[in-house]
């Protein structure tokens, strides 16, 4: 078992790492609640540090809680699906032939061969969300380097359960959630600037935040608009 800080019914996992700054976190969609601290921070710092930011866990539990989520998916005729914001109709076509997605001004048309299952159709529409990212985040972050001044050796696109994006500042690398794709394009472009903005600033310290503000003076409201979409239905693993 992990090490944990209890304060009441509030359990909250810790991990110790080679960092030098302690990491809070609240993850949907039941919020749990985890610190990573340095190896050398005691037992008792750690909880100090938790009781000090108990009100802010809570006020984001709580936004956790009337996170609205979109109903489970079944892959089928005229269901609901987003793409890059827009609420579009899922057209599935069965045919014996290679299984592809097309986009229409009105609809998602997913192919695929006669008794696919919905686990199938759903790993062929991740597929192509992720190209869809993929596509989009390229010219971003050619004009955003030159912007910000630095440079991303590596972009990887994949679906991530916790978070929009992450960044390894040491190896210039970042990471997007292929979630994205069914949202309004503006959070990639925030995420690509939060994410690139880390090269300069690791930790979200008000040199961060003073850095998002020059860059992009409207990450804020971008932030509320994308937390405050639907979420996901799906199990979540911890």
């Amino acid at each position: 078992m992990g090490q944990a800080v209890r304060l009441g019914e509030l359990r909250i996992d810790v991990v110790r790492k080679d960092i030098r700054n302690v990491h809070l976190s609240v993850h949907p969609p039941t919020g749990r609640v985890r610190i990573a601290a340095p190896r050398h921070l005691s037992d008792g710092a750690i909880r100090a540090f938790a009781v000090g930011k108990l009100g802010w866990i809570r006020q984001q539990q709580t936004k956790l809680q009337a996170q609205e989520r979109e109903t489970l998916r079944e892959y089928i005729d005229r269901e609901s699906h987003y793409v890059w914001g827009r609420r579009l109709l899922l057209q599935v076509v069965e045919a014996d032939a290679t299984p592809r997605v097309n986009l229409t001004a009105r609809r998602l048309v997913l192919q695929v061969r006669p008794h696919t299952p919905a686990a199938r159709r759903a790993a062929l529409l991740d597929e192509w969300y992720r190209v869809q990212v993929r596509e989009a985040v390229t010219p971003l972050i050619a004009r955003w380097e030159r912007v910000i001044g630095v440079s991303v050796r590596r972009v990887f696109i994949q679906r991530m359960k916790t978070k929009w994006g992450s960044c390894n500042h040491r190896a210039a690398t970042i990471r997007l959630n292929t979630e994205l794709g069914r949202k309004p394009r503006q959070g990639l472009e925030y995420l690509v600037v939060h994410e690139m903005a880390h090269l300069l600033e690791p930790a979200h310290n008000a040199r961060f935040v003073a850095l998002m503000d020059r860059f992009l003076p409207s990450w804020k409201s971008v932030r509320q608009t994308l937390n405050r979409l639907p979420a996901r239905h799906e199990e979540w693993e911890y």
